[in-house]
């Protein structure tokens, strides 16, 4: 694999700057598992399900204002839509966070620790979203796991990373529709690269965001 030297090069000054905030915000994400409730664990996922073709920002002030009136495990698909203006596809993704509620739903409350606990790995419970969840591709799937500590051996295969790693050198064109396996291979040159450049994979996919957008952000 052949990379672009100064772009690699100018990605390693940027990590030097931003390594400690990358890891303090990966630390984060590590004690959402275990210090999360079910119902902000819901919280997570509903953000993901909102994020294709929209901004990551304000996406996650559309989750504000329906958790402050309780409409994430409470609202119907009508009262959902009426907050989700500012986000694409709002109609669509204010069915598929409801359809995401009832599949979690248990006696009356969301549970999802305990279903995602059986699977084995990362890959697994990926895999078992992507089927289930309505809305949920690879990228957002991964996006939801990483925002949960499960970000170590996959990577969040957005736009951003995408331009980025065609300007490196990891990949030749960007991927004009990202199936199953074409995510799979690009996820692995991804690691592969950070393997090479001595950066780990988690780390990297936040240093491109950052790159990219001049925040570390969900």
């Amino acid at each position: 694999m052949t990379f672009d030297k100064p772009s690699v090069d100018q990605l390693r000054k940027i990590y030097l700057l931003k390594k400690k905030e990358i890891v303090s915000r990966l630390r984060e994400f590590e004690r959402w598992w275990t210090d999360k409730t079910d119902e902000e664990i819901f919280t997570e996922l509903s953000f993901c399900i909102l994020t294709p073709q929209s901004r990551a920002k304000f996406c996650w002030d559309a989750i504000t204002a329906l958790r402050e009136e309780n409409l994430l495990l409470k609202g119907n698909v009508d009262r959902i839509r009426e907050k989700l203006h500012c986000v694409r596809f709002h109609n669509k993704k204010a069915q598929y966070v409801v359809d995401a509620r009832r599949l979690f739903m248990k006696d009356g409350r969301v549970s999802i620790k305990v279903l995602l606990s059986e699977f084995a790995d990362v890959y697994e419970r990926r895999e078992w979203l992507v089927k289930n969840i309505k809305g949920l591709g690879y990228k957002e799937a991964s996006h939801f796991l990483r925002n949960l500590g499960f970000g170590k051996d996959i990577a969040i295969l957005d736009r951003h990373i995408l331009r980025n790693l065609k300007l490196l050198g990891v990949i030749k064109e960007i991927p004009g529709s990202m199936g199953r396996r074409k995510y799979l291979e690009v996820e692995k040159n991804m690691a592969e690269f950070a393997k090479e450049i001595d950066i780990p994979l988690a780390h990297l996919d936040l240093l491109l965001w950052y790159k990219e957008t001049g925040e570390i952000f969900k």
